[in-house]
């Protein structure tokens, strides 16, 4: 028995009609063979007529060697081992789907393979043990496990090898799973030409701001003139959208009634490190930009009408 290599499920090949997640080995005239990664990487293939709904005219660029697929079982022969699978019956609902949970049991297996690793339990055992009674109470050992950090009844279904065992899994579950914050961000144009511009987009960008308690912020950026970033990072991204969303309508009121203009260019979104770190990237460029020109700064501001928030 592997220490570290073992199926998700408790099943040792998938269901008839399911829905896995594999990665394309080979590809060949009948076909294309793939390894079903959920499975602990058993056979199965894509037949030609199965890949997809159209003349297939070029099968690279349908499927290509190394890349996961979501595909459908068709058939299960356990004796012989064969597995036979279509990409075509896959709607895109369907790869959705299959991707959540492909994602939250890669996640389960890194935790299982972990505590492996440091108690020297063959994975298998600690799946028998614990992933797959939780899988069949919660649905999910995943959600299980979640659900543990603030209710430790959760336990009650698993039979652990030792104390060891026990408190690795605790720990590493904390350090794995504990919420973090997700950062929501929206990107707007704010103007106001009138003689009262540079007051007036202050008090806009306040009232975005207006409403924040100690729990839910919203915090106004200056980009470059006339474009602000609003950001807030909440544990609920909805509830994050749903605040930026709110701020943008009072920014929207209190600029109008000024004679000026609010447009969003993003709407409110949860963004990933990636974007954030473009963002940060383009606010210093900015900042050398500005430090750059000579000039009366207050004198530019006024006459575009834009200003950052105090």
């Amino acid at each position: 028995m592997s220490l570290t290599n073992c199926r998700f499920y408790e099943e040792k090949f998938p269901e008839v009609e399911s829905f896995v997640m594999v990665n394309v080995r080979q590809i060949a005239e009948m076909g294309a063979y793939v390894k079903l990664l959920e499975y602990d990487n058993i056979d199965g293939m894509i037949l030609l007529s199965e890949l997809s709904r159209r003349r297939i005219r070029s099968i690279q660029k349908l499927i290509r060697v190394g890349r996961n697929e979501v595909v459908v079982v068709l058939r299960v022969d356990k004796e012989k081992g064969y597995i036979d699978l279509s990409k075509r019956r896959v709607s895109p609902e369907d790869v959705e789907r299959c991707h959540e949970r492909y994602n939250k049991s890669k996640t389960g297996h890194s935790i299982m393979r972990h505590v492996a690793e440091k108690t020297n339990i063959p994975i298998e055992d600690l799946y028998k043990s614990i992933a797959w009674p939780l899988n069949k109470k919660y649905g999910h050992c995943i959600d299980a496990f979640k659900l543990s950090i603030t209710n430790p009844d959760v336990w009650n279904e698993c039979e652990f090898q030792s104390d060891v065992v026990k408190e690795e899994l605790l720990s590493y579950i904390k350090q794995r799973l504990t919420p973090q914050p997700t950062k929501v961000r929206a990107d707007v144009d704010v103007t106001c030409f009138g003689y009262e511009g540079i007051d007036a987009v202050k008090t806009a960008l306040r009232k975005a701001e207006a409403k924040n308690t100690a729990e839910n912020m919203v915090k106004v950026k200056l980009v470059s003139p006339p474009l602000y970033v609003l950001t807030s990072q909440c544990f609920d991204k909805n509830v994050g959208i749903t605040m930026l969303e709110e701020s943008i309508k009072d920014m929207t009121a209190s600029i109008e009634a000024a004679g000026g203009k609010c447009t969003v260019k993003m709407a409110p979104k949860a963004v990933t490190e990636n974007e954030e770190a473009e963002l940060q990237a383009l606010m210093e460029k900015r900042e050398k930009e500005n430090q750059e020109i000579s000039g009366d700064e207050d004198e530019s501001a006024s006459d575009e009408g834009v200003v950052e928030a105090d």
